[in-house]
């Protein structure tokens, strides 16, 4: 089997004008990026045509280091979609370099089902997350001397709540002090950084719905509170209108294409374990206007990316899945039924049946939120039939469509069972009008009780002494029904990272609170997830490399 970055490499690309042309969008609204990728204006967007196309969600069981493949089957399920003759485009988020060059090596699908140019979008791209790196520090830096400028007039931050950011896996930045030396470097403070993804530009980025709306959102920024106890917000310093000039371009969906020509919009890139975990709202709706079908996927399990896709994505946008594909694999179940990672690629239909219940576990969730669920087993060469069958006889016996992905192999042709199955379920039991884990005006407490235990199973959830102090400072700023966004470790319903399968008896802690005023969410931090990753011991980057030829290995 060839390596994903030869497969790409090797597959004719159509420009991006054909690509266009094949939604009916003309070649002069197009900004390109070169030859194989353009940006397109979020402008096009069609709000009777969004609200008659079918969105279609794929999200997996908890993910396990074995891999689940959430993109292939995302990437495979739009070609085998156009294949058996529907009109289905794919809406997917952009991926981090952090991840890149640390654990993943690439996140655009995998074999033959990809998007293109994958290299590109690996890395660089158009330069989204660079623009959003810049917006947010830029934001800092103004803010930053804000302080010092106007410190002699008695202004100062009793407590600054805006961090910087750096799209790179690096420890070290945490946790920094800034300003040190000579006054002249500025006004010695703590600080940090987080992960571009997790930056709340980014996440204002994918849940704005229009250029107007971008401004609003980055004016409402909470930056701190004032020695007076006021809220300092990026409006305060009649910035705003510098942070949308450089997220000018940034706003705009980007379209490419798959291993099969199919159109595509990547945009936006929030993780699901510490942010909201979804592509940009434009990005689906522009699909939505120029698709009959249209695939999207959110962030790692269905515990973190789904939830967050309905209780976030959706609650302001009347978005209404038809359908929710619920991706799995032999691998990853036996995980979750207890067997040793080295020992995953051997048959043990013992260890499957146990992480079975890890299945039934997502598929009540999604179900409890009125989705049609159907199983999609992405298939693996070690996989046997007899528990291919095992995995098929169970989900009939749960009355649960199932069907086989073999497009990382066949591309478009290897997703027709699954097409047809997503098609035909469609057709005859969609989904139910989306229902919420909770309404807009409970407390912040019960909102993360009612997911820690309608979602992850928990009995319940404690919080930190720091975290019932922000709480407090949401109720006092009036701001309690926004949605919360739990930042929690992807490998476990619980913060538990160790705990596979469905784990019983534990609760949640909360640790911390971040007020995203502009997002117009609240991330509660649970655990001890990070929001700035570390590096593993052999990062990928040792395996990335620059051909004599001048090209890319090790993306994959």
């Amino acid at each position: 089997m060839k390596s994903d970055i030869q497969i790409a490499r090797e597959t004719p690309l159509l420009h991006i004008t054909e690509i266009a042309g094949k939604l009916g969008i003309s070649a002069d609204l197009l900004q390109p990026y070169g030859h194989y990728t353009a940006k397109v204006p979020e402008t096009l967007i069609d709000d009777e045509k969004v609200k008659q196309h079918k969105l279609i969600l794929v999200t997996a069981i908890t993910p396990t280091k074995a891999g689940i493949g959430k993109t292939t089957v995302s990437v495979g399920l739009a070609l085998g979609m156009n294949r058996i003759g529907k009109k289905a485009v794919v809406a997917l988020r952009e991926p981090s370099l952090g991840p890149c060059f640390g654990m993943k090596g690439g996140a655009a699908g995998g074999g033959y089902a990809q998007v293109l140019p994958m290299d590109k979008i690996n890395l660089h791209f158009t330069g989204d997350f660079h623009a959003i790196t810049s917006a947010h520090n830029m934001i800092t830096a103004l803010m930053d001397n804000y302080i010092y400028q106007h410190r002699e007039e008695g202004f100062a931050l009793k407590e600054v709540l805006w961090k910087r950011v750096l799209d790179v896996n690096d420890r070290n930045l945490r946790y920094i002090v800034t300003g040190l030396g000579a006054k002249t470097n500025g006004v010695t403070m703590e600080s940090g950084f987080d992960i571009t993804p997790a930056s709340e530009i980014m996440a204002i980025l994918c849940l704005a719905k229009d250029q107007h709306d971008l401004r609003r959102r980055i004016e409402n920024i909470l930056l701190g509170t004032t020695i007076d106890g006021k809220p300092f917000r990026v409006k305060d310093m009649g910035v705003a209108g510098a942070i949308c000039v450089l997220l000018k371009d940034a706003i705009q969906p980007n379209l490419v294409q798959t291993t099969e020509n199919t159109p595509s919009f990547v945009h936006g890139g929030p993780f699901a374990n510490i942010a909201h975990g979804c592509n940009s709202v434009m990005a689906t709706r522009l699909a939505l206007t120029f698709g009959d079908y249209v695939i999207t996927e959110a962030g790692f399990g269905a515990d973190l990316g789904a939830e967050k896709f309905f209780n976030i994505k959706c609650r302001k946008n009347g978005l209404q899945p038809a359908l929710t594909v619920l991706v799995a694999t032999t691998q990853g179940l036996k995980m979750h039924g207890g067997v040793p990672e080295t020992e995953i690629k051997q048959p043990n239909l013992a260890g499957l049946q146990e992480g079975l219940k890890n299945l039934d576990r997502h598929i009540a969730n999604l179900q409890g939120f009125g989705q049609t669920v159907v199983v999609c087993f992405n298939r693996y060469a070690a996989d046997t039939d007899e528990e291919i069958e095992l995995c098929r006889q169970h989900c009939a016996e749960l009355g649960v469509g199932f069907a086989i992905n073999n497009a990382f192999m066949e591309g478009g042709k290897g997703a027709e069972e699954l097409a047809h199955l997503v098609a035909d379920t469609i057709e005859q039991n969609p989904s139910k009008p989306l229902q919420l884990s909770y309404p807009d005006e409970v407390s912040v407490e019960e909102k993360a009780e009612a997911v820690a235990k309608k979602v992850y199973g928990a009995d319940g959830v404690t919080f930190s002494p720091a975290a019932k102090k922000m709480i407090a400072k949401i109720n006092e700023m009036g701001i309690s029904h926004y949605p919360i966004c739990i930042a929690k470790t992807q490998y476990s319903f619980s913060a538990d990272a160790k705990a596979y399968g469905v784990p019983t008896g534990f609760k949640i802690n909360i640790r911390d609170i971040v007020i995203n005023c502009g997002a117009e969410m609240l991330v509660l931090i649970a655990g001890d997830i990070m929001r700035m990753p570390g590096l593993p011991k052999s990062p990928q980057a040792e395996r990335i490399d620059l051909t004599p030829e001048g090209e890319i290995d090790g993306l994959s």
